[in-house]
């Protein structure tokens, strides 16, 4: 529980003042943590009457935040108010947020940086290709979008059919896409639920953060009408960083599945949404 100091947490002088893009993403995200946050969980006792909602109230969060009802209702309705990253830091404790999830919360909230209008790179220098084609391993670069830009003759044997849908149309293919409507692919990775739900988190805070760019959102929109799965784990509003995980296969001909660690190799400064993917096999 809070102590009584942070009971006036509201009253810090405020850090920025959200604009309506940002304050709308906020809402929705702290709407989506409350929702999956109950009532035992964050210490309180059991309330009498029915809860017409699922997770916690909004007064509940507020006084664990300690801030007015009011205040935090107005930053879940995306109303355009001023947040102080004392507050914000307050709300995130209180939603006990993990700590990708915290990062995000900053992110959106975005206390010290003006927001950016953020471009994509289609196109990659052919010496990359050339470094792609020299690793053993499979391997592709990608961006934000999760478009396939430049990958090697090892990912083609992993994917199976899927590689001549990347070989043959003249636009990036898109990963997640792929993951969700190719269906070999989808038999060949064991753990596809897990890694369903962990490439959607991932691409969730590339959503956010590129708002001003409509594809995003068309993107999300075709994809949910095409995969169910996938629009039932977008409303989960999951959020996650991209990290060293593990991935199964199991192919045609082969007497026993495969292991593979999938690192994620930062780009360069000049491209900053680009990410090059190396499936290391994991060696029992």
């Amino acid at each position: 529980m809070l102590n009584k100091q942070d009971s006036d947490i509201d009253e810090a002088p405020p850090h920025r003042e959200l604009d309506k893009s940002r304050a709308k993403r906020l809402g929705d995200y702290l709407k989506s943590r409350r929702s999956r946050l109950k009532p035992e969980q964050a210490g309180l006792t059991k309330t009498r009457g029915i809860r017409r909602t699922p997770g916690l109230r909004r007064e509940e969060v507020a006084i664990l935040a300690g801030v007015s009802a009011t205040y935090y209702a107005w930053l879940e309705q995306g109303r355009e108010v001023s947040v102080s990253r004392e507050v914000i830091e307050s709300i995130g404790r209180a939603l006990q947020l993990t700590e990708d999830e915290y990062k995000h919360l900053l992110e959106l909230w975005n206390g010290n940086e003006p927001e950016a209008v953020l471009s994509i790179t289609r196109e990659v220098q052919p010496k990359w290709k050339e470094i792609v084609n020299g690793i053993a391993y499979p391997a592709f670069i990608s961006n934000d979008r999760t478009e396939l830009l430049i990958w090697n003759q090892a990912l083609e044997d992993l994917l199976g059919n899927a590689s001549n849908l990347i070989k043959n149309v003249e636009h990036p293919l898109n990963m997640l896409a792929l993951q969700f409507t190719e269906p070999e692919m989808r038999s060949r990775l064991i753990n596809w639920e897990a890694m369903a739900a962990h490439a959607v988190g991932i691409f969730r805070t590339a959503y956010d953060k590129y708002a001003h760019d409509p594809w995003f959102a068309k993107f999300v929109n075709e994809l949910s009408e095409r995969s169910e799965e996938f629009a039932n784990l977008w409303k989960q509003h999951r959020v996650e960083a991209k990290r060293v995980t593990r991935v199964i296969y199991q192919a045609p001909g082969w007497l026993q599945a495969r292991a593979y660690d999938i690192n994620s190799l930062a780009f360069t400064t000049d491209h900053p949404d680009l990410h090059m993917c190396i499936f290391f096999p994991v060696v029992e």
